[in-house]
Order: C-alpha cells, then structure tokens, then sequence
C-alpha cells in the first residue's frame, strides 16, 4: 500500500509539473542569424518569436524579447551585428503573453531602456502576465512595470525614427501593431509589425471575462486592412514565412523578400477566414 501511494504520489507530481508547463514549439528557442531586414532595421529574434532591432544615432530601439530564456540569443545577435545591448535606450512589446514578454524585464534590468507599453495591456505586464482573460494565471514570467503607457495613434520617437502605435485588440486587450517608414536605395517603405489575431481555445462568444471579444477582432481587421504595408513583420516568424524569406534572402541577395505587400494582405483574408469560421462554429453552437 506504502509503495502504491509513493507511486501515485510521483505521478500526481509529475502530471502537476506537466500541466504547469507549456508545450513550447522548438523554433521558439531555436537561434537564427541576424541580419538586416532593409535600411536601420534588423532581425535579431529565435527562429519563430521574433525581436527586432532598430538602429539610430542617438540609440538603439528593441521590439519584443521572447521567452526569458531567449534573452541571451537577442544579446548574442544583436553583438554579433556589431551593436550592444546597452545601447537599446527603448524597449517596446507586442502584446502581454510570455513568449513574447516573458524576457522584458532582464533586458530592461540589462540595459535600463524606457520600456513602452499599451494602457490595455500594462496591467497584464506588470503582473507577469496573470488575469489573462483566456489563460488565467497560466502563463507567467518577470513582471514589468511600463514607464510610459502608450495610446492609440501615439509616437515613439528616437535618432531620426518614428514608431507608431496601432491598438489592436483581441488577441490580448492592449495587443499592439507597430508601424513605421524605412529608407533605402532611395526609396520609402511602409513597414508593419503586426501583433496578433489568432485566437487559441478562445471563448469568443458569451464570453464573461471579455464581453466585446468578438468586436474587438473585427475592429482589429478593420485597422489592419486599412494600413499601408510593403514590408510585413509580425510577432511569429511562421505569420509572415520567415524561413522562407531568409532562405531566399540567402539565394538571391538583390531581391529583398520581405517587401511583400501581397503576403500581407494574404495573410489577413487568410486570419479573418479562421477567425469568422470560429466565430460562426461557436454561435451555432451556443444556440444548442
């Protein structure tokens, strides 16, 4: 009896540990090469939780860190591109989940950057992501408190660079789009960083803990249909075929991938299908 409890004991444990945890993908800690997207702007994220780098005279921007364990590989790329990490004096976030948020508080201890972050989605970051409204307490990591809460439309602004901020909620409630102008070879392009608009185990309809979810989407796509875009970028590598741009970066270095106004628009008549066919399977069935 003694040696069936033992048993038992050791796999309450274990399926208490594995509950805790998340099934993470391997690209989310995979490293990448950094490179140079176009102009002051480069990549210095994991094979699929990206990070960015933006590089100006007065100081460097970061936008997103990925999971805390990713915090070495962003300092590593950004080093290995000739930067340092010191030099980030802004720190910006897509949205409040870990894997993407879980490393802003090391950088931030690192490198004492002013960390920029949405009214919707401060409370969340300062709580190490707990009171989710779709994950719970599920999912946390190293709170971070915002030294300035951004609004929609807001600015960023440092060494020449403008960022500008897109509230667009469903994802999270202050889940962020970021957008902004990149020379090169003479030429201005519209870039866009997209937050999110998947919806994973999402209670979309009648839900109490976010009543306006499902209108918070559709005013999501609404905003994104309506930006211009040439270069598209997003929080998932896999959103936008990161890949495959860099592997036909490689083959063909004249011919910038990542300006890719179709893949944009593509993506989002792809996202809205997803989204509408969920929301429609979860009316029906709320009928019933």
């Amino acid at each position: 009896m003694q040696r069936f409890l033992q048993i038992f004991g050791f796999l309450a444990l274990c399926v208490a540990s594995i509950s805790a945890q998340v099934v993470e993908p391997p690209s989310w800690r995979q490293p990448a090469e950094p490179f140079r997207i176009i102009g002051n702007l480069y990549y210095v994220g994991s094979a699929d939780l990206t990070s960015y780098l933006f590089v100006t005279p007065k100081g460097n921007i970061l936008l997103d860190v990925g999971l805390l364990e990713n915090v070495p590989l962003v300092e590593s790329n950004i080093k290995k591109l000739g930067f340092r990490m010191e030099d980030v004096k802004i720190l910006l976030n897509s949205h409040a989940h870990f894997d993407h948020a879980g490393g802003l508080a090391e950088v931030k201890r690192l490198t004492r950057a002013k960390f920029v972050a949405s009214a919707g989605d401060a409370p969340e970051l300062a709580g190490g992501g707990k009171n989710d409204f779709a994950f719970g307490n599920r999912y946390n990591y190293p709170p971070i408190k915002a030294d300035r809460i951004i609004t929609d439309g807001g600015k960023v602004e440092l060494g020449g660079m403008t960022l500008t901020a897109h509230i667009t909620p469903g994802h999270t409630r202050g889940c962020t789009t970021w957008t902004t102008e990149v020379s090169d070879g003479g030429k201005t392009y519209h870039v866009v960083f997209v937050c999110s608009v998947s919806f994973p185990g999402y209670k979309l309809v009648n839900n109490p803990k976010n009543p306006h979810l499902v209108a918070d989407y559709q005013h999501t796509f609404q905003v994104l249909r309506a930006l211009p875009c040439d270069i598209f970028l997003a929080s998932h590598g896999s959103f936008f075929d990161l890949p495959g741009k860099i592997a036909e970066l490689k083959q063909n270095p004249s011919h910038n991938p990542f300006i890719d106004p179709t893949g944009y628009r593509q993506f989002l008549d792809r996202s809205q299908a997803a989204f509408e066919a969920e929301l429609k399977k979860q009316t029906e069935s709320s009928r019933h």
